[in-house]
């Protein structure tokens, strides 16, 4: 897929929990490039003593406006998080390998999402949907402060939620929610803390569910070229930000320990 740097304008914020906030942008001129669920986009930042982009995950796209959440972790996010209605970010986009969407009928994908890895998973949501597929979303968090946009994804479809603490839906982790007892979905598409991940990929595996993961591994320049992202496959090793970040779970050696 060709890939594009464009300018971006902000068109809306808000703050979303205590540590993301939602970014909606524009082009500045023309209209987005085709972008697959699971992409993400390289985003300069500005601000002094920052010198390389952050890759921020394409939450959702609707129409010419492109959403990001972006959570605050350092001087670059914090720098993205205080942007306002107006400014421009320059951006490179779409990056990486998303999530498969061309699935036969009849289906039933269960998308399972921890903490802020939930984000590329609204716009998947959304592009199943616009294909005829109802997905279930799995979202999971220590407490129910913790969960994200849970009404932007009821727009999209079903929402199962555990939380550690069961302040909200069941108590427990995402794998211990009663939908697999009830259920087989035909297909997990996950996203989230690794230790999450590969539990999800260990349940997919014993039940023979096919499973697909987007690592969140630290990237620099998301062209495959420092290497810094680069994870260990059944096929040897791979950068992230090229050959993902979604990966079948059958592929990475992370997933069967």
């Amino acid at each position: 897929m060709k890939k594009y740097i464009i300018d971006l304008r902000v068109t809306g914020t808000e703050r979303v929990g205590a540590q993301c906030v939602l970014l909606r942008m524009e082009p500045v001129e023309g209209a987005l490039p085709e972008m697959a669920p699971g992409q993400f986009v390289q985003l300069r930042v500005d601000a002094q003593g920052v010198f390389l982009r952050r890759p921020i995950s394409i939450h959702d796209v609707r129409g010419n406006e492109i959403d990001f959440l972006v959570q605050v972790v350092g001087e670059g996010t914090q720098w993205l998080a205080s942007l306002t209605v107006g400014d421009t970010v320059n951006a490179v986009l779409p990056l990486g390998k998303g999530f498969s969407t061309h699935h036969p009928q009849p289906t039933t994908p269960l998308l399972v999402g921890g903490g802020v890895g939930v984000a590329p998973l609204l716009y998947l949501g959304r592009v199943l949907k616009e294909k005829g597929i109802r997905p279930t979303f799995l979202l999971g968090a220590r407490t129910k402060d913790l969960l994200l946009r849970l009404d932007a994804f009821r727009e999209v479809g079903e929402v199962l939620v555990t939380t550690e603490d069961g302040s909200m839906g069941e108590k427990g982790f995402v794998t211990q929610h009663s939908v697999f007892n009830s259920t087989t979905p035909s297909l997990i598409q996950c996203c989230g803390p690794t230790p999450m991940m590969k539990a999800v990929a260990k349940l997919a595996r014993e039940r023979g569910i096919d499973c697909e993961v987007s690592l969140e591994n630290r990237m620099a320049c998301g062209m495959g070229a420092c290497l810094c992202c680069v994870t260990e496959t059944t096929e040897g090793h791979k950068c992230v930000c090229t050959e993902g970040p979604v990966f079948d779970a059958s592929e990475l050696l992370m997933a069967k320990g």
